[in-house]
């Protein structure tokens, strides 16, 4: 096993990274004397599979019932639970989440679309891929009777508004 203490002395003083604190440990960032601001954030992901099993669920005969329902209720309880999935994510009290399964004959499959929005002293870009990931692999569950080989893809953040780093729009989204 590597010794830490070479990886550590390669990255910027512990100080300047906000999950660690002194003596390299885990942390989670104090948010406390941070302002509440609106803050917004959008991600994105796909999910491929064969124009069969697309044709399945698109006429509402996949085997375990209700795909593209089941994925958005996933998604928006996933944004709900992120701080007990991700160590150093805090806990916040969401204003809104809204999760949207598009279908795209092109891939053939589905576009998955997170937006979460709050009022806090943090952001909420972890919140809004974590709903794009479950309602992704909630799809894949719903429909793997039809297809074993369907793919989740290029999940990614799409945008974030709001906070002290301003905002951010993936140009390659």
């Amino acid at each position: 096993m590597q010794d830490l203490s070479q990886t550590f002395s390669k990255l910027p003083d512990a100080a300047q990274l906000t999950h660690l604190d002194n003596s390299g440990e885990a942390q989670m960032v104090d948010v406390s004397a941070k302002v509440p601001t609106v803050r917004q954030a959008v991600a994105a992901g796909r999910v491929r599979m064969l124009p069969e099993t697309f044709a399945a669920i698109e006429a509402g005969n996949a085997p375990k019932g209700d795909v593209l329902g089941t994925a958005r209720l996933a998604g928006i309880m996933a944004a709900k639970q992120t701080a007990h999935l991700i160590p150093l994510c805090h806990p916040l009290p969401l204003s809104s989440v809204e999760v949207q399964v598009m279908p795209d004959a092109g891939l053939p499959g589905y576009q998955i679309r997170a937006t979460v929005k709050i009022k806090a002293e943090t952001g909420v870009e972890m919140e809004a891929l974590t709903a794009v990931s479950v309602a992704a692999l909630t799809l894949y569950d719903m429909a793997k009777g039809l297809e074993k080989s369907i793919a989740i893809e290029s999940i990614r953040l799409v945008s974030k508004s709001g906070g002290k780093s301003g905002d951010y729009e993936n140009v390659e989204a």
